[in-house]
């Protein structure tokens, strides 16, 4: 049976409060394009406002001051937050624990909490400790020695290699690598030595890592990505990296070795970092920009290489013009040529 929830009930849930019949009832959630009018919507882009004239929603969830037109809403101060609990509330379904399946391959003095799932093809090396609802889907690897904590969930196909630590209510996404070898080797003459390397990655608490993104462990100590940070699909992050809580780190971005990042840092996508800096807490980093040096806290910085995002933006409204100011250049030097012609001949 579907989940059918009043708009009390659900203002109470989001921390907001009703505008309209409090005892309207709806059973999932719908764009305002899509909603019927048994659902509730959202607007948290005053782009689409004049969508909540025309939607057919039975409620909408909009922020202080937004014109409602009639309509049941319910106020909160971030509708797209709001967004996510709805979503979850009325469409994510916990997924009752099926224990280690037929086909699952656990090596020798592995621990296992309660309520867990393993399904076939999955792997655990000797000594991996699992903690409580962790799920392992098909074809993950978990190297042995492992520690993952509660609530955690491993893709298809994803691999933790051995010793690392994964904390609790951690997200890894299909495909994804997790303490892959750094990047090391020392020049010999001719070729290269691999410097072995005898670190871990630690995955700190509340952490998505999105698919076939790789962090490779640490040469001698740990390579650490900080509680709360989400990293998009394709990321590389190199040996020795310190990353700090809260960051978002975007499709295609690359940082490389003993780099640190601070606190709520984002970096956009196809950003590329240089090794051995430090990028400061509330740092924001646009798409395709090149960071080759240590970044203060609170910049917000864009282009190849990174300045200050004010003057990138100002740049790049010249480039446009270049092509008509390398003709006024080359006009302007033909006439004074002509000019210091003139002047010789006297």
């Amino acid at each position: 049976m579907a989940t059918e929830k009043t708009l009390k009930e659900l203002a109470e849930y989001l921390g907001g409060t009703v505008a309209g019949d409090e005892g309207k009832t709806v059973t999932g959630v719908a764009s305002l394009d899509d909603a019927g009018g048994e659902q509730i919507t959202f607007l948290a882009n005053p782009r689409y406002a004049s969508k909540v004239a025309s939607t057919r929603a039975g409620a909408v969830v909009l922020p202080p001051g937004a014109e409602r037109h009639g309509r049941n809403a319910i106020v909160v101060a971030n509708p797209y937050l709001a967004f996510a609990k709805l979503l979850t509330l009325f469409h994510v379904a916990p997924r009752p624990p099926k224990g280690i399946m037929d086909g699952a391959r656990i090596g020798q003095a592995v621990k296992v909490g309660g309520d867990v799932t393993v399904y076939p093809g999955a792997t655990l090396g000797d000594g991996v400790t699992l903690g409580d609802r962790v799920t392992i889907y098909p074809g993950a690897v978990v190297y042995e020695g492992v520690t993952i904590g509660d609530d955690v969930t491993i893709h298809a196909n994803a691999v933790v290699y051995q010793g690392c630590r994964i904390g609790n209510r951690v997200t890894i996404h299909g495909g994804t690598v997790i303490g892959s070898d750094g990047f090391g080797y020392a020049p010999d003459g001719e070729g290269y030595y691999k410097i072995p390397q005898l670190g871990i990655v630690v995955i700190e608490d509340d952490v998505e890592i999105g698919a076939n993104t790789v962090i490779d462990r640490a040469a001698l100590t740990a390579t650490v990505i900080g509680r709360g940070t989400k990293i998009d699909n394709l990321v590389q992050i190199a040996h020795n990296c310190v990353i700090g809580q809260n960051c978002t780190i975007v499709s295609q971005v690359g940082i490389s070795g003993s780099t640190r990042l601070g606190n709520r840092v984002t970096l956009a996508g196809q950003v590329g970092v240089a090794g051995h800096l430090t990028i400061g807490d509330n740092v924001m980093v646009g798409a395709k920009s090149g960071i080759p040096g240590n970044i203060p806290s609170g910049s917000l910085v864009s282009g190849i290489p990174a300045f200050t995002h004010r003057e990138w933006l100002r740049s790049m409204a010249v480039v446009p013009k270049l092509p008509d100011m390398k003709k006024t250049v080359a006009a302007l030097e033909k006439r004074v040529k002509e000019l210091e012609e003139k002047l010789a001949a006297g």
